[in-house]
């Protein structure tokens, strides 16, 4: 289900997805198909996890990168949630093939570096 709240959407993002939830800054942006695919990805990593040790391993997991980058930006971005959702949300049938626990794959492969 999706919702418009451009108070819940955090300064800097378009979308944020609270399973079973969807919270997009503008009304506008439920016509964006690439965002929508990538919030949907979330959806899908949440229910896989069972939505409680999804937002654990993410706070985890971004502490660490936090740690690692020493950049706010980079950290999100390389997040294995953020890193799957992105490299694939121009990929509309990309939850139609998508295996189980994917996000694991993006956990070692090289992440983003800054500019992207």
């Amino acid at each position: 289900m999706i919702f418009i709240s451009k108070y819940l959407v955090p300064k800097g993002y378009w979308g944020l997805t609270i399973f079973p939830f969807v919270f997009l800054k503008s009304k506008d942006l439920k016509l964006n198909r690439i965002l929508i695919n990538h919030e949907k990805i979330h959806l899908k990593q949440q229910m896989e996890l069972l939505v409680i040790p999804f937002y654990l391993i993410y706070g985890t997991e971004f502490l660490i990168r936090l740690f690692q980058y020493k950049n706010w930006h980079l950290a999100y971005r390389n997040i294995s949630f953020e890193r799957e959702a992105y490299l694939n949300e121009m990929h509309l049938g990309y939850l139609k093939q998508r295996t189980f626990w994917s996000f694991l794959k993006y956990l070692r492969s090289h992440g983003f570096q800054s500019g992207t």
